[in-house]
């Protein structure tokens, strides 16, 4: 009984299979060969397919190209020293403070650029039982706009502005006695200069300008008052001078210019070249060389190179060391110079 029930249970499966097959596989006569294929689970739908266009409103995006790149750097650095009364190392109580700003504008476009540089700095220092003296003083305001000749040649005007914020005194000891002398103020003297000529820049970090019109005007406004100075001065060096001399010490020249006038023009070839990039990690070069010589005295050539190394200790606190050579016959016949070391904060935007 059992193996009749087993024969009809494996007819039964071999005819649904069959049956299946007939119904699920489509024939397909192919190069003689007869293929299955088996029809899709999925349900077939059958009609028209419809694609409409559909309208996708555009997205406007507000841009503005910016050509300008600023930068503004703030610096303060302060010196205090104090000492008790019974302090055997010996000493003086002093203070000193010194801020710089520094601001930089450059505008690139296409093969015309314009870059506008400003540098303020001013420090004083007070020791005890003696005068105040200036540390550091100067306004410097260089402004230039070129137009690209080539890959590194560019013809370029320029606009220059230099003086000083306060009043500078040489000091002298008479009778025991500090006395401070007037020699220089806010224009007095002052310089404008205005260059056109032709500009080598092979790379961002140097360039060199070479001024071939130059034309720089000395400015001394107040002469009158530096005059004054020199006369009493040369009373109280000699309070027996006789008159005519004290009225001869205030009539010579000062800065170039006579006594009896405040300003001058010099007609000039100029060469100015800079160098400003970080020779190690943290650690800045800058420096700025120009060269004057007048058309109508080709042995009177002025000199001036600005050095200035900066090493960042954090994101705040730096050590900079500068210094100033200067040779100009106008202001003196031997070579000038003045170097300063200082550490402080510098807050430098954008950052």
């Amino acid at each position: 009984m059992r193996t009749i029930f087993g024969c009809l249970f494996i007819l039964f499966a071999v005819s649904a299979q069959v049956q299946a097959q007939d119904v699920d596989s489509v024939p397909v006569n192919i190069k003689n060969y007869d293929l299955k294929l088996k029809r899709s689970p999925l349900p077939v739908l059958n009609g028209i397919i419809d694609f409409r266009p559909v309208d996708i409103s555009p997205v406007v995006i507000s841009s503005k190209v910016n050509y300008w790149k600023t930068t503004t750097a703030i610096g303060i650095n302060v010196n205090q020293s104090s000492f008790s009364n019974n302090w055997k190392g010996g000493g003086v109580n002093s203070l000193a403070v010194g801020g710089l700003v520094n601001y930089k504008a450059e505008y690139v476009k296409e093969n015309y650029s314009y870059v506008t540089e400003l540098n303020l700095q001013y420090g004083k220092i007070k020791n005890r039982d003696q005068l105040q003296k200036k540390t550091n003083d100067r306004i410097f305001w260089d402004n230039k706009a070129a137009f690209q000749l080539s890959k590194n040649w560019y013809f370029f005007g320029s606009l220059t502005f230099e003086s000083q914020f306060d009043n500078g005194f040489s000091y002298s000891t008479i009778n025991n006695v500090e006395t401070p002398t007037l020699i220089s103020k806010f224009m007095s003297p002052g310089y404008l200069t205005q260059s056109i000529g032709f500009e080598y820049k092979p790379s961002k970090f140097f360039s060199t300008r070479i001024g071939t019109g130059t034309a720089r005007q000395t400015f001394v406004l107040d002469n009158e008052t530096l005059n004054a100075a020199k006369r009493a001065r040369a009373i109280a060096a000699n309070p027996n001078e006789t008159p005519e001399n004290i009225e001869n010490a205030g009539k010579t020249d000062n800065y170039g210019i006579a006594y009896n006038k405040s300003f001058k023009n010099d007609l000039a070839f100029q060469v100015v070249t800079a160098f400003d990039k970080d020779i190690f990690h943290n650690v800045n070069l800058k420096t700025r060389y120009a060269l004057f010589i007048p058309y109508d005295d080709f042995g009177q050539i002025d000199h001036r190179l600005d050095v200035a190394l900066t090493a960042k200790i954090n994101r705040f606190m730096n050590v900079s060391l500068t210094g100033v050579g200067l040779y100009d016959k106008d202001t003196d016949l031997k070579i000038q110079g003045s170097q300063t070391l200082a550490m402080g904060l510098m807050f430098v935007f954008p950052r």
